[in-house]
């Protein structure tokens, strides 16, 4: 199994406190037709810290559902738990996922030896396994030692790389072989330049044909295109991160008309000033942005 192209982190859409159910089978088929290569649900982006385990894996099934094979879905897994990581990593594989996504341990702040050990044990569940490796979020860079240490495990296929830097990119493209997708979508153009297979977008869940064109566009070997493409997203991948993720794609969502804002504590609405300058990206790029 490989994990190429344009890969959507998909939002968790909510309805008074629940999961819309009917708003995310819309945006999975949505991608589908878009052209999105593969599709992420209860991630990060997924707002996995504030589900249930019942809700983690309902959103799980829905989205293998309603994807039906079409293109491959990498269930967000990831815990600072490992027995609930491996529990988690089980339950994917038997609901049909085709990989599993797995954030490095938060707040636990583990040693290297503790970052192998944990997706290790997480391996044994024969999935295909992407590590996904973001410090600013779990507080631990996963070194690319490390990286290519697990890259030695047959089921350690890829790894979401969103630490920002290039040299971590090129380091651990000088260790082995693993593939790597970007973490960010302003360094997604960057990233495949240096190697990258792609990229684990959030910008996509808004313009997956747009995101998909550009990857396709810059592995045909159309680099203008590709460069024309990533320009002009540029501002709309910078207003995604405006506040923390994912307030300001929900906010988008909903302008678009694809799903409510509604989050759950602790991510609360956008302030005032910052959803004027949402609105004004998104009007700026060209998209038709209701009245909300």
């Amino acid at each position: 199994m490989r994990f190429h192209g344009s890969i959507t982190a998909l939002v968790t859409p909510f309805k008074k406190g629940k999961i819309d159910e009917k708003a995310l089978v819309g945006i999975v088929k949505h991608q589908i037709a878009c052209g999105t290569d593969g599709l992420v649900p209860v991630g990060t982006t997924g707002e996995s810290p504030t589900l249930s385990h019942e809700e983690h894996r309902r959103v799980i099934r829905i989205v293998v559902e309603a994807a039906a094979k079409k293109v491959p879905v990498i269930a967000g897994t990831g815990s600072n738990s490992t027995d609930e990581a491996v529990s988690l990593t089980r339950f994917a594989k038997k609901a049909g996922a085709q990989g599993a996504l797995l954030a490095a341990p938060y707040y636990n702040k583990p040693t290297q030896e503790g970052l192998y050990r944990h997706y290790a044990a997480v391996a044994k569940t024969d999935l295909p396994i992407v590590l996904y490796n973001i410090p600013g979020r779990s507080v631990v860079n996963i070194s690319p030692e490390t990286i290519a240490r697990l890259s030695k495990i047959s089921n350690v296929i890829a790894v979401k790389e969103a630490s920002g830097s290039m040299d971590q990119t090129s380091h651990i493209l000088s260790l082995c072989g693993i593939d790597i997708l970007s973490g960010d979508d302003s360094l997604t153009l960057p990233l495949m330049a240096l190697g990258a297979k792609g990229v684990i977008s959030v910008l996509s869940n808004i313009l997956p044909q747009e995101v998909s064109g550009m990857v396709d566009a810059y592995f045909a070997g159309d680099h203008d295109r590709a460069r024309k493409a990533h320009y002009k997203m540029f501002p709309l991948c910078r207003a995604m991160f405006i506040e923390t993720n994912p307030i300001p794609i929900k906010r988008a969502m909903k302008l678009l008309g694809f799903c409510s804002d509604e989050l759950r504590l602790p991510l609360c609405s956008m302030s005032e000033p910052n959803k004027k300058i949402l609105i004004q990206a998104l009007k700026n790029y060209g998209l038709k942005v209701s009245s909300v």
